[in-house]
């Protein structure tokens, strides 16, 4: 439990023996620190609830406020708004606690397990730039969940099916069609394929171009795609093949962006699963009758907007995608039985999810106790306000944008820097020039994607926060070298914005993790090392005369140094050597 934590449950406590019907206390930060630390605003709550001045029942908390212990100052603003000085003991006290057992930093969260589902890869596509979010994103909370204590089981629930499927293997079949895949009977040996990931790439676009340019094609795309989901071997032989290739590729790509899974399964791993489910959704009635479809109405009486009804089998007998969403749901319920599913999914398809909740709800496939969270992301645009296209208005490729920002990045990087060691500096602040430029803005807005201001070392940039970072590691390692102790600090005084900062930590990471939302955690890095920043500059902390002075500023630089490592873990962002 974090130190702040443990304040407001003492007080808690305390103001109960008062007579104070508080169900918690929460300490806010001021946004007038010329008047106090924290403020406490409960007096107007409970005015309501006590019908009294909230004036008198903040004369009331402010009596408990002031014999905690904890405070040299308490007041009151306005008509009952109670601003809170800590005393320099209790700062002293909490960093030095802080410094000893880091676990005193952030709060637990109540023990779940989530299953998380992100990425969105297709199999035969080569990932774009539309997949920088989601794996961002959704890797960022799962590190998160797991470092508050939650069980996490993480799936890529790769598109690994439907017409892309039907389109790869017409085209690889035009251009190799001596390939024993294409015989009619069942091999015991399948050729070896002749293609790379890198042909994949070309081949899904030539061959989507030629099936909506002609229709017979898209016609035998379309058998192609049914017989491969009816399982005939040669087609199942090869799409394993090619998903290989794919995989491989996709995983080198989520591999650079620091980005894995428990689990690399896909749409079609959910097939054991969909007979059985519609055959018990028909039983009992949720299956209805529309125009020769069978749907799940999924209306409810408190809508204002339209409700479409959600399509789970086509009027030839298909499924869709909603059906597998479903089958896949059915999966994870028995496999895993999670507390809570959170999908991490552009925020374009809100109402299709909006659908598959309440079915999965209506249908019992999920019970009622298990929660199922819609986390919707912005897409990232270019200049013109569009999502991000290449110059001949294509998607582009998520390996040519992280190279392009990589070499601009090479070109600011000194020059004695050079070789294997270049490389490799440049990729981990390109990571995290886009990753924390992708994590800064709130999950839900669009933004606008701008290389050279993302890796300015000077801004509000991933690497500012690494520059600031190797230079608070390599002050300790001068210190070390210096054979300097440092154990605990003496002094508050400069350095409480600092102090004040790093018990923000728990509140940061816990409303993070309760919203959903990391750039509450960017932001936070950005204040926390600018503060930092603004100490260091105005002082030599390692010719520092005064001994206990000298040993507080390391401790203070110590503890920014571990919380930023801590919370740029969280967010995937590795730290080079130098700069």
């Amino acid at each position: 439990m974090s130190i702040l934590k443990e304040v407001e449950q003492k007080l808690l406590v305390a103001f109960r023996g008062a007579e104070i019907p508080l169900t918690e206390v929460k300490l806010l930060r001021s946004n007038r620190p010329d008047l106090g630390d924290y403020q406490l605003n409960d007096a107007m709550k409970l005015a309501k609830v006590m019908h009294k001045n909230p004036h008198e029942i903040a004369l009331t908390m402010v009596s408990v406020l002031e014999d905690s212990g904890y405070f040299s100052s308490v007041s009151i603003a306005g008509v009952g708004f109670i601003n809170l000085t800590f005393k320099d003991e209790f700062l002293l006290s909490a960093m030095n606690r802080f410094f000893a057992d880091p676990a005193s930093s952030y709060d637990l969260v109540s023990k779940r397990k989530v299953f998380l589902d992100y990425g969105g890869a297709n199999i035969a596509k080569t990932l774009h730039v539309g997949h920088l979010r989601p794996a961002n994103i959704g890797e960022s909370l799962k590190r998160l969940a797991r470092h508050l204590g939650c069980d996490v089981i993480s799936d890529v629930h790769f598109g690994d099916i439907g017409r892309q499927s039907g389109m790869v293997i017409y085209e690889i079949r035009e251009r190799y069609p001596n390939l024993n895949y294409f015989s009619g009977k069942e091999e015991k040996e399948w050729d070896p394929l002749p293609i790379t990931a890198k042909d994949l790439e070309e081949i899904y676009p030539v061959a989507s171009t030629k099936a909506k340019e002609n229709e017979k094609i898209m016609e035998e795309v379309r058998r192609i795609t049914a017989e491969l989901e009816a399982l005939k071997a040669g087609y199942v032989a090869l799409w394993d093949k090619i998903k290989q290739i794919s995989i491989a590729d996709i995983k080198s790509v989520y591999q650079r962006l620091h980005t894995d899974f428990d689990l690399w399964e896909g749409e079609s791993d959910c097939y054991p699963y969909i007979p059985p489910m519609l055959e018990r959704l028909q039983k009992e009635g949720y299956l209805v009758d529309s125009e020769g479809a069978k749907v799940i109405e999924v209306k409810e009486d408190t809508d204002i907007a339209p409700m479409p009804s959600l399509v789970v089998v086509k009027n030839d007998g298909a499924t869709l995608y909603a059906t597998r969403e479903l089958a896949t749901l059915d999966s994870r319920m028995k496999r895993f039985s999670p507390d809570e599913i959170w999908y991490v999914v552009d925020v374009r398809q809100e109402l299709y999810f909006t659908q598959v909740f309440r079915a999965a709800y209506k249908t019992k496939i999920v019970p009622s106790s298990t929660k199922l969270l819609f986390l919707g992301f912005g897409t990232m645009n270019g200049s013109d306000g569009k999502p991000f296209k290449t110059r001949d208005g294509n998607a582009m490729s998520l390996k040519t944008l992280l190279d392009s920002v990589k070499e601009e990045i090479k070109t600011h990087m000194r020059e004695e820097i050079t070789g294997k060691e270049r490389d490799d500096i440049a990729e981990k602040i390109m990571i995290a020039a886009v990753k924390y430029a992708d994590i800064l803005p709130n999950r839900t807005t669009d933004y606008i994607f701008e290389p050279s201001k993302f890796i300015d070392v000077d801004g509000k940039t991933g690497p500012y926060l690494l520059y600031a970072t190797i230079r608070m590691k390599s002050l300790l390692a001068k210190a070390k070298k210096q054979s300097l102790s440092y154990q605990k600090m003496y002094e508050v005084e400069e350095e409480k914005e600092i102090i004040l900062l790093l018990l923000q930590k728990a509140e940061v990471l816990t409303k993070a993790f309760e919203l959903k939302e990391l750039n509450i955690i960017a932001e936070y890095l950005y204040q926390l090392t600018s503060a930092y920043n603004r100490f260091y500059e105005k002082h030599y902390i390692l010719r520092e005369e005064n001994q206990k002075r000298q040993e507080s500023w390391l401790v203070l630089t110590k503890m920014v140094y571990d919380t930023n490592v801590e919370l740029l873990t969280i967010l995937g962002i590795e730290i080079p050597e130098k700069m």
